[in-house]
């Protein structure tokens, strides 16, 4: 009893170690002799884990502490690195074991995530109105999201055989004693049976329903009864069991619809995984675009500084020369520390953006101090062209849905739902099945040499039976006897039953049917969504174009005026105000430039997204994404500036 309560301790012990199981213990099968063909199907298969190390690419594109980065480089960079693709290259990996399971008659269990929209950029002014005309092809998020993205499981319907054949046996020992009234038809007052049982087989299911079932029993019997002509005694018991169903559960497109659903499910992987890629490559641009706004919008503030100097250093002359007041050194002062300070938020905005950057193109983040130190520069700079290509709506609409990968994966979950619908409808029907049962026994065993009792009188108390040669023998009599066919049993018959009110079957029915109408409707606003984003895509990309070029000229116009002011004000004919009032505009007018800029190639970058042709428009090849490896070698290299190295940062004085 102490022992007992040991086990139970410890037991209770272990059940409490709730702790996570390192990856060090999670144990694989490597075995490669000869035996491991038959274990491997009963041990842990290996599993390669996920390298968290960056590729070759991050390092060849690295010099003198910057990283010289183009957007075909960033791209690939993010194909190979990105966090968001590893994690949605598994997609396919656990679809293709829900077509092992449904190979074997089991349920679908697989479901996958949702689509990882990446990094936002670092907050700044000048990025501000790019971000409604960036978004603006996605609507309320369901164009690019997917409204029915994602794996179907399978519960409802009849039910699917165990196609896996299955190996069973099963051995008992008993000991039993019967204390009984009398000994006239045994011969003993009490019966001890010791007997030992086997039983093995094999059982398969099939396709069209059909379950199969062989099995071997065996009995070996021994008895203290005098009575008995054998003992012991052995016996066994070939059976063979054919039961098909001929209405529920009945035919291959029934009990096969897991296997249909399973195979389209890894078509849905395929589209899921290049919906993240699509959303990765987007991200990617994204943050890249926003880097050089930002890098653009450093130097306006350089600039802007420079200017501020220089006009403080022309008034402290003007100054000694009694040409103006020492307001104008306060005032000229006062520019100046403001010109600074915008000068600051710029680097850090753009000290952020690079580490954003470095974080969607790296496995470890910025973890390595290599990379953390480095300064992401772009080789690339936004080109706006003379003219736009003109689609008419209906053709880009066309495109569309013919390229994006959510219209393909609600077709898919639409064909999975009407497989589905066959199970369900199956299920309705009522139970139908016809069996065959085929046995041959055997018997054999050894005369029985137990002394029969007398009577008081010294007379027998029973005459024992002769007993028949032909079933004198061992265990190779009874297989005889049993494949020889000797004593067969044959048994055939069906079973039938109905549900009088089937009102787990008809709910089923009508909440398939349901669903899938659902489902219509979901692919409905689907369609109507996408056409929305192309309209308001190419809206969006016609207004930053003609914001960028009213930018562009608005700057031009701002800096002649600004000219023509400090022109007055060497004269004596304008003030230092107008003068500091025309450079704030001018800056202004910089920023907004840039602003319009990064909103015109976001517009253009979004259209892309909407029509399903960011991958082909980036040369992007989703073999090589799932793969981790872009053949394209890196860029070059830009020269590096002598003075300082190009791209570096310039400290605020």
């Amino acid at each position: 009893m102490k022992a007992w309560i040991l086990v139970f301790l410890a037991g209770a012990a272990c059940a409490q170690d709730m702790s996570p199981v390192p990856a060090s213990d999670i144990s694989v099968y490597g075995g490669h002799g000869f035996w491991s063909r038959f274990a491997r199907n009963y041990l842990p298969a290996p599993v390669t884990g996920t390298s968290f190390a960056n590729s070759n690419r991050l390092d060849q594109l690295m010099r003198a502490g910057n990283v010289y980065l183009s957007l075909q480089d960033a791209v690939a960079l993010a194909l190979e690195n990105n966090l968001d693709i590893e994690y949605h290259r598994y997609d396919r990996r656990e679809a293709d074991t829900d077509v092992l399971r449904a190979s074997g008659g089991r349920l679908l269990q697989f479901q996958s995530s949702g689509i990882r929209s990446g990094f936002s950029s670092a907050s700044s002014g000048v990025l501000a109105g790019s971000a409604g005309l960036g978004s603006a092809g996605s609507g309320s998020g369901s164009g690019q999201s997917g409204i029915l993205s994602g794996f179907t499981i399978t519960a409802a319907g009849s039910g699917i055989p165990n196609i896996d054949p299955v190996a069973f046996v099963s051995w008992q020992a008993t000991h039993q004693t019967r204390v009984l009234t009398t000994n006239l038809n045994v011969g003993t007052n009490y019966l001890v049976s010791t007997a030992h049982n086997i039983n093995y087989g094999v059982q398969k299911g099939f396709w069209t329903g059909a379950t199969v079932t062989m099995d071997m029993s065996q009995q070996s019997l021994f008895q203290n009864s005098p009575a008995n002509q054998y003992n012991p005694s052995l016996s066994g018991n070939l059976e063979l069991n054919i039961t098909q169903p001929l209405l529920q559960g009945f035919g291959l497109a029934v009990n096969r619809r897991n296997v249909s659903i399973a195979q389209n499910n890894l078509k849905v992987a395929d589209l899921n995984f290049k919906e993240q890629v699509m959303a990765t490559v987007k991200n990617v641009i994204d943050l890249y675009w926003d880097l050089v706004t930002l890098r653009n919008n450093l130097r306006t503030k350089q600039q802007s500084l420079d200017l501020a100097q220089k006009l403080h250093e022309d008034n402290r002359k003007r100054m000694a020369a009694g040409a103006i007041a020492p307001i104008d050194i306060i005032q000229a002062e006062a520019g100046v520390q403001t010109a600074r300070l915008d000068l600051r938020q710029a680097q850090n905005q753009l000290l952020q953006q690079e580490l954003i950057v470095k974080s969607a193109l790296t496995r470890s983040g910025v973890d390595s101090v290599a990379i953390m130190d480095a300064h992401v520069i772009p080789t690339d700079s936004i080109v706006v062209p003379e003219t736009e290509v003109i689609q008419p709506i209906q053709d880009m609409v066309a495109e569309a849905l013919s390229n994006r990968p959510e219209p393909q994966e609600t077709r898919l979950n639409m064909a999975n739902s009407r497989l589905q619908l066959k199970g369900v409808k199956n299920e309705l029907l009522p139970n139908l099945s016809v069996f065959v049962d085929l046995q041959n026994t055997g018997f054999s065993g050894a005369i029985n040499t137990l002394p029969i009792p007398t009577t008081p009188d010294g007379e027998p108390l029973f005459a024992r039976v002769p007993t028949d040669p032909f079933f004198l023998g061992n265990w190779g009599g009874v297989f005889a006897q049993v494949l020889s066919r000797n004593f067969p049993t044959y048994t055939a018959g069906f079973n039938f039953s109905v549900a009088l009110h089937n009102t787990t079957a008809r709910a089923d029915m009508v909440k398939n049917q349901l669903d899938y109408r659902r489902l219509e409707i979901d692919a409905k606003q689907q369609e109507n969504a996408i056409r929305l984003n192309v309209v308001n895509a190419r809206i969006s990309l016609e207004q930053a174009r003609a914001a960028f070029e009213t930018a562009a000229k608005a700057r031009l116009l701002t800096v002649q005026t600004f000219d023509g002011t400090q022109k007055k004000y060497l004269a004596g004919k304008a003030t230092f105000t107008e003068v500091e009032v025309g450079q704030r505009d001018v800056v202004t007018a910089e920023a907004a430039e840039i602003s319009a800029l990064n909103s015109y190639i976001k517009a253009r970058t979004n259209l892309d997204m909407v029509l399903g042709r960011i991958l082909e428009a980036n040369r992007v090849d989703l073999g090589e994404a799932y793969q981790g490896k872009v053949s394209r070698p890196p860029g070059p290299i830009p020269e590096l500036d002598p003075n300082g190295g190009a791209g570096r940062l310039k400290q605020v004085p």
